[in-house]
């Protein structure tokens, strides 16, 4: 091979590798927000049990989080366009930093609500701008690919945040009782949340500013630097900011068109695709699984250890089965994986629906057995398969890269806030569902919505497989 062929081959490597580094510094957010959004796992029984709390104070607790969530991706999008994505990124870090300590040492059930909010925004936040960054320096080729790494981080921080839990628990004999420096585990399993939130501070404030956000301030050598680095020799990254500059004026000049407000119940109707994508995501009860699995394999007859280890086992599950997602996103495209994680996600929840119809004993003293018990641990992490290699990553793609360039960061950051809420109802929903009716009922709404969103994908979402963020419209992805 020639000097001269192998150079800008060699050029091409370099750049792939900085948009890679880039994205993987970015998405350090969606590690936090993992581990943050399900270090109450493993805490949730002691803190129930050390301040005496009823059911459904306790899901207040746990759920209070995710409206801090829909406040902080409300905000962070609006934040991100006068601000800057990286320092936004920043205020999320301190966000995470501060309410990991003040959780750790919280005297009663109201101030830990408290931080677990303030938690919540810097969660939030992370929600909305790793995606828009991501997608903002990817090269169209790799956008998929990048954009997954959002959820590939979601997972691994879902995992360290249930096996940390089962490390500290175990080490004090249960979450309740003391560990060090007259701490309870449940505290240390809060504390331990500032080291990566330190870490994701420091990354943010070393990589670039987006190159869309620097255009369009004016700052033309720092975005031509940061597209020249990311591109490669392949794509001129002068003809890519003129690009970028012709969106920017055409936005200018349709400013009334750079809102949201429009077409369906006040909503443009890309607006209402991201929203309602967002809100099948958390609709299949996914964060069931994640928030309540310890509690609830310990009521299908499993002690605190062992359903410790089945809610890690679970978690390491969703991280493997991601990178299904990211090895097929660019090849096969967004939607047939959507539409195949949607079916698969109806048929294992309604076997789990019919599997806990079997269960003897009424809210959370229930048993399963026989076969029952093996029949509904196999469909839950059926169901972690199918979501995890479809809606798990694909929503926060398409929330990345769907919407104009005019509306993207309030578009995510509205979706992002939706996504929140709808994990907020089903949170705070499941306890008394499971005291009133059992698993079965639960599992089974869940079952319905999953079929709905195959419906939804089939006739409202468009495939964006290649299309260069420049040319996304608002017809082209929805039928709406």
């Amino acid at each position: 091979m020639s000097t001269a062929s192998s150079a800008p081959q060699a050029d091409a490597r370099s750049a792939r590798r900085k948009a890679t580094a880039l994205a993987v510094a970015a998405a350090v957010g969606g590690f936090l927000f993992g581990f943050d959004s399900s270090v109450i796992n493993g805490a949730v029984n002691a803190i129930e049990g050390q301040f005496e709390l009823d059911p459904s104070v306790t899901g207040f607790v746990v759920a209070i989080a995710l409206l801090g969530c829909a406040l902080g991706a409300w905000a962070g999008g609006r934040l991100a366009d006068r601000w800057g994505r990286t320092h936004v990124m920043v205020l999320g870090s301190v966000l995470f930093f501060v309410s990991s300590i003040l959780s750790a040492i919280a005297f009663t059930a109201w101030d830990l609500a408290l931080w677990r909010f303030m938690a919540g925004v810097g969660i939030g936040i992370a929600s909305v701008i790793a995606p828009a960054y991501i997608a903002e320096i990817a090269p169209a080729a790799m956008r998929g690919r990048l954009g997954s790494l959002q959820q590939l981080a979601i997972t691994v921080g879902i995992f360290a945040a249930l096996l940390s839990d089962q490390l500290l628990a175990e080490s004090a004999d249960g979450a309740a009782n003391v560990l060090w420096l007259g701490w309870e585990a449940w505290r240390w399993m809060f504390l331990v949340a500032v080291v990566p939130a330190a870490v994701y501070g420091v990354l943010a404030l070393r990589i670039p500013e987006s190159p869309r956000y620097l255009a369009s301030k004016g700052r033309d050598d720092e975005a031509r630097a940061v597209l020249a680095s990311v591109l490669g020799p392949d794509e001129d990254a002068d003809d890519r900011l003129a690009q970028i500059h012709r969106s920017i004026a055409a936005d200018e000049e349709n400013a009334e068109k750079g809102t949201l407000r429009g077409g369906t119940f006040g909503l443009k109707p890309i607006v209402w695709v991201g929203i309602l994508l967002s809100v099948f995501q958390q609709f299949v009860g996914i964060n069931v699984i994640f928030y309540y699995s310890t509690t609830l394999w310990q009521a299908v007859g499993f002690d605190e250890s062992q359903a410790f280890l089945v809610s890690t086992i679970t978690a390491v599950t969703n991280v493997a089965v991601t990178f299904i997602a990211i090895a097929l996103i660019d090849k096969v495209g967004r939607r047939p994986l959507l539409l195949i994680g949607s079916a698969g996600m109806a048929l294992s929840l309604g076997l789990m629906a019919v599997a806990f119809t079997q269960a003897t004993g009424s809210g959370e003293d229930i048993s399963l057995s026989g076969p029952w018990g093996v029949i509904a641990l196999i469909c839950a992490n059926a169901f972690v398969v199918f979501f995890g290699a479809s809606w798990g990553p694909l929503v926060w793609v398409l929330l990345g890269e769907m919407f104009p360039n005019r509306i993207r960061a309030a578009a995510l950051g509205v979706a992002a806030a939706m996504q929140w809420i709808a994990n907020f109802v089903i949170t705070m929903t499941f306890p008394p569902l499971l005291s009133a009716f059992g698993a079965a009922v639960p599992y089974l709404l869940y079952a319905v919505f999953a079929a709905l969103s195959f419906v939804f994908v089939l006739t409202k979402v468009r495939e964006t497989k290649g299309v260069e963020l420049e040319d996304m419209g608002e017809e082209s992805h929805s039928r709406a």
